[in-house]
């Protein structure tokens, strides 16, 4: 130099062409740091994680900075215009500056900052496990029921047959829980430790959830959104998660045995509704001492009774929807009794009463046929779910598909209650 003349000095966009010293790795590791790197980094990890590491493809920076397009310019060492709303550069060209500067690969830098995910891999090794769940649930007891299967697929097409094999819950747990199902009225702690020898497993967590929704998919109905209606979708299959909540709704039950005997002798005398717990009917054995067994759905039924006739009601019993494990138990003990059973006109409904006349070999529908439909169902509410079959009278499921419409026990109510009258006579 001479004089005042001052060298030549590199502008920025030649600073950044240039590369790095070979060999310095040290610098490789903080390229994720540095602003013109950080994003082209991060695409570059998508792009590799998602083809399982091949270097064939580009990625592309949308709506670049100046820091990020002089890296581009230094890794390709041509121009891009600073109006650029797009630039694009491939992991090859990524992969051979990296090498010339740092002496490490692509790979290299993004495993040094964390290991790099192979999802192709992942994705077959997902399928297979899936395809040993599904190995597993084909070897269970309901395989090949319409239930089973709906609820197989149901898991498939959400997702949860994918969340089940990478949280690794042990599905064969929940396959022989279903295989032991349905239960005796069991209550749900003895259960869980006869079958999985945890007397916890079915207390909370995923377990009971998939549980829970292979039930309900069992009983042809939605997933409970509250406490009282999980508690009857689990007594529909004889689980019991509490004998205090199981409770009974009755009218003019008169029976022998006990505290519980009496308690019900004395109301069925002065005509007053009692409720029962599941826990105190199994204080002592109890005998039901009547002939003849009214059975709704509706608690309004039974206070229309209540108002009606008093202690001159015949004994009525009401489910308040799903019999819980406590009407059934208070049934058993009316072995010589005849049970008219009766529900909704809804799908639902029926489908009760049905299991109800199967149950119960002596119980007969009370009103329950196309006669007593029909002549309600003009207005009623819309009829949804599964349709089923109505063996007891074919007629009834025919004329339910065909009008539509549900209809609830108060609009019986009149009918009901001269039924009751017509009992107490007799």
């Amino acid at each position: 130099m001479t004089g005042g003349q001052q060298p030549d000095r590199p502008d920025r966009e030649t600073l950044s062409a240039q590369p790095d010293r070979p060999g310095d790795t040290g610098r490789s590791t903080n390229l994720v740091e540095h602003p013109g790197w950080r994003r082209l980094l991060r695409a570059a990890r998508r792009s590799l994680e998602r083809t399982g590491g091949r270097l064939d493809g580009a990625v592309t920076l949308a709506a670049p900075t100046d820091d990020e397009r002089l890296v581009i310019i230094g890794i390709t060492g041509t121009h891009r215009s600073t109006a650029a709303a797009r630039l694009s550069v491939r992991l090859t060209d990524v992969d051979e500056h990296l090498r010339a500067a740092h002496g490490v690969g692509l790979a290299d830098v993004l495993t040094a900052m964390a290991p790099l995910r192979d999802r192709p891999a992942e994705l077959k090794g997902e399928a297979v496990a899936r395809d040993t769940v599904l190995a597993v649930a084909h070897d269970g007891r309901h395989a090949g029921t319409a239930w089973y299967a709906e609820w197989l697929d149901g898991l498939r097409r959400d997702g949860t047959l994918t969340r089940v094999v990478r949280t690794g819950l042990p599905f064969g747990d929940v396959v022989r829980i279903l295989d032991a199902l349905p239960t005796a009225d069991e209550p749900m702690p003895v259960f869980a430790d006869r079958v999985l020898d945890d007397t916890k497993a079915l207390a909370e967590g995923p377990l009971r959830g998939l549980v829970l929704r292979a039930v309900a998919a069992w009983q042809q109905t939605t997933l409970p959104v509250d406490g009282e209606r999980e508690r009857a979708l689990w007594e529909s299959v004889g689980l019991v998660p509490d004998d205090l909540a199981s409770q009974v709704l009755v009218l003019n039950v008169p029976a022998t045995g006990g505290l519980v005997g009496r308690w019900l002798t004395e109301a069925s005398q002065a005509g007053v509704p009692i409720r029962v717990t599941l826990h105190q009917l199994r204080l002592a054995p109890l005998t039901v001492a009547c002939d003849e067994i009214h059975v709704c759905e509706n608690p309004a039924v039974l206070r229309a009774a209540t108002t009606a006739l008093g202690a001159q009601a015949p004994p009525l019993i009401c489910t308040e929807g799903v019999p819980s494990v406590a009407v059934h138990t208070l049934l058993r003990a009316a072995q010589r009794a005849v049970i008219r059973w009766r529900n909704d006109f809804d799908w639902t409904g029926v489908r009760l009463t049905a299991a109800a006349l199967q149950r119960y070999p002596g119980a007969v529908p009370w009103r329950m046929t196309a006669s007593d439909y029909l002549p309600a169902a003009g207005t009623g509410t819309a009829l949804l779910g599964t349709p089923t079959r109505t063996r007891w009278d074919e007629s009834l499921g025919e004329s339910m598909r065909r009008v539509g419409r549900a209809v609830m026990e108060e609009r019986l109510l009149d009918r009901l209650i001269a039924d009751l009258r017509t009992a107490a006579a007799r």
